[in-house]
């Protein structure tokens, strides 16, 4: 790593059950917009605010390496075991020890920031890192409503406006 703050690291964790272009789009987006030069797909065996996966971790990681295989660029990761934690604080602890130099930002969807003040230190992970907010499809008003970003306000949230796509995880699931 060089010694000037120009590394840009973007995460963007979850469960990934299973991925989808979703999660590739807003990866790409990010890159192109914040000039990230490696996105890290933090896969959690468990996410805390759900009951259960559809998909086993293995399964879940084996999907989205298929998902991403031409973009070097992004790195599917999973930390838990490493870090002996699930929670994001945890991860970006730990980020930010082994990339000394580097910015952090995490990448969200608008449906992640209206629970966001409910995630362990939360306020601390605003502090450590620059948040992307994506838009998706009927979160908007009430992302914009949130505790979270009346707290943190635009200095520390970057939501990002762009062609949403219509799908989620839970949306393939239930297909």
């Amino acid at each position: 790593m060089n010694k000037t703050n120009t590394n840009k690291l973007g995460i963007l964790g979850g469960s990934f059950d299973p991925p989808h272009l979703g999660h590739l789009k807003i990866t790409l987006e990010s890159k192109k917009r914040f000039k990230l030069n490696k996105v890290i797909w933090a896969i959690t065996k468990k996410n805390p605010f759900k009951k259960k996966s559809a998909l086993n971790l293995s399964s879940r990681i084996a999907l989205s390496k298929k998902l991403i295989n031409k973009y070097s660029f992004i790195k599917i990761q999973h930390f838990e075991s490493k870090i002996k934690s699930n929670r994001t604080i945890n991860l970006i602890n730990y980020l930010k020890k082994k990339n000394k130099n580097t910015s952090l930002y995490l990448i969200m969807g608008a449906d992640n920031l209206i629970s966001f003040h409910k995630w362990l230190k939360w306020k601390q992970i605003s502090e450590k890192c620059q948040i992307i907010v994506f838009d998706r499809m009927g979160f908007k008003s009430s992302s914009l409503k949130s505790v979270t970003y009346k707290k943190l306000g635009k200095n520390r949230l970057k939501f990002v406006k762009f062609d949403k796509v219509n799908i989620s995880s839970s949306k393939l699931r239930n297909i």
